[in-house]
């Protein structure tokens, strides 16, 4: 597609924040395109309200210090968690395991124990999700001594409203601006992501905010590039994408297939996987209709295996076009790839275990233009209404009102 209405700008994504309203309307872009765009910002934002809120924070997280926790959300706020399990884990040297809401809801006594405290960190853009509110009602009921904290983008959500009612209980809601209009989650996910390392970080959160800031710095440079480079590839007709990832950019691969998956109404088949992982099955995913996207880890000894992997790639001519991101890009490296996303020259400015809301971004690019050239509306992008902004018409069946099953008689 071609966007018009607006003269003398820089860059795709701007073209669209920039159209007059009604024109914004006509395409379905009224929230998307300006959620992904003011990411940086909220991210500061994000940080400076942690700050505000670290005494309580750290009283509540003291409480429950040592304590098994539980990462749980749905969907995008699942890979939220996923994105943060190890760097918690790292951090407050306890065990830390990520569980979607989903899974959680129906296998609780697979995660938990009656005997054994645990602290459950529900994620939740709405906070008014079925699965995600029932398991914490359901939790509440079966295992009472789970203790809750919830990291929101609203307010008024269930579940921001159970935790604020509950002893034990604590409520993390961010920034109004941050609780995304479109239905693809971006600012949301990339400012949860954010909140739950910030709370890993509560003893150095200088050094955690510098980083941020350091993110929001490379977000706001490479942000004109890298749209021009996806309104590109979403005109040259691919039909699938592959995300590749290590450690906590591997959740980053999987939340960039969903977004493409989401804001193309699946015309665009999508996978993710780990950089080793791709070679045992999943390679023969890629054809010549393929775009690849690589988000490559600074530490050394990671990246070497990546590199390697797409110089096969390369060799064996495997897939449409090759998009990777990274910092300190070498030419070596330029030369096994089609399109760089260079997200600054050190590639010691920010930790791996950081860059999740930073590569994103290209993941979200992608599939905001993939949904315009398909004819979609990034705000609403599902055409049958397959899929909604808010997942809140599951039926819910409590243990409380689960008939006993009958004990089997073994011979």
């Amino acid at each position: 597609m071609v966007v018009s209405g607006v003269k003398d700008l820089v860059d795709a994504l701007s073209a669209l924040v920039n159209l007059p309203e009604g024109r914004k309307r006509e395409l379905g872009v009224e929230y998307t395109a300006a959620e992904i765009a003011h990411q940086p910002k909220t991210w500061l934002d994000t940080v400076a309200l942690v700050r505000r809120r670290k005494p309580e924070l750290e009283r509540f997280l003291k409480s429950v210090a040592g304590w098994p926790v539980l990462l749980t959300g749905a969907g995008t706020s699942d890979f939220a968690g996923r994105a943060v399990e190890r760097l918690l884990e790292r951090r407050w040297r306890t065990t830390v395991r990520a569980v979607a809401s989903t899974d959680l809801l129906t296998g609780m006594e697979d995660w938990l124990r009656q005997e054994a405290p645990s602290l459950c960190i529900s994620i939740s853009r709405s906070g008014d999700s079925s699965e995600g509110v029932a398991a914490i009602e359901e939790m509440t009921r079966q295992f009472p001594r789970v203790a809750h904290q919830v990291i929101t983008c609203n307010a008024e959500g269930a579940m921001a409203k159970l935790t604020r009612e509950r002893p034990g209980s604590y409520a993390l809601v961010l920034d109004p601006a941050t609780n995304d209009r479109g239905l693809a989650m971006t600012s949301s996910y990339t400012n949860m992501v954010l909140a739950a390392q910030a709370l890993g970080y509560l003893d150095d959160l200088d050094s955690f905010g510098a980083a941020v800031e350091a993110m929001a710095k490379s977000a706001t440079s490479l942000r004109p590039g890298a749209a021009d480079a996806a309104a590109k590839l979403a005109k040259s007709g691919f039909r699938r994408v592959c995300f590749l990832g290590s450690g906590a950019l591997a959740a980053t691969a999987t939340e960039s297939a969903l977004k493409v998956q989401e804001l193309t109404a699946g015309r665009i088949f999508t996978m993710s996987q780990s950089f080793l992982g791709l070679r045992h099955g999943p390679l023969s995913f890629l054809d010549k209709e393929t775009v690849v996207v690589a988000y490559l880890a600074s530490n050394a000894q990671t990246r070497s295996y990546e590199t390697d992997l797409l110089g096969e790639l390369r060799d064996k001519k495997l897939g449409a076009t090759i998009v990777a991101t990274g910092f300190g890009l070498s030419r070596e490296e330029k030369a096994k790839i089609d399109v760089a996303v260079d997200l600054g020259p050190e590639r010691t400015a920010i930790p791996d275990e950081l860059r999740p809301p930073l590569d994103v971004i290209v993941g979200q690019l992608l599939g905001l233009f993939c949904s315009l050239e398909h004819g979609l509306k990034p705000d609403t992008p599902s055409p049958t209404g397959a899929i909604s902004r808010v997942v809140s018409h599951v039926r819910i069946h409590s243990s409380a009102d689960a008939q006993p099953v009958a004990e089997t008689q073994w011979p």
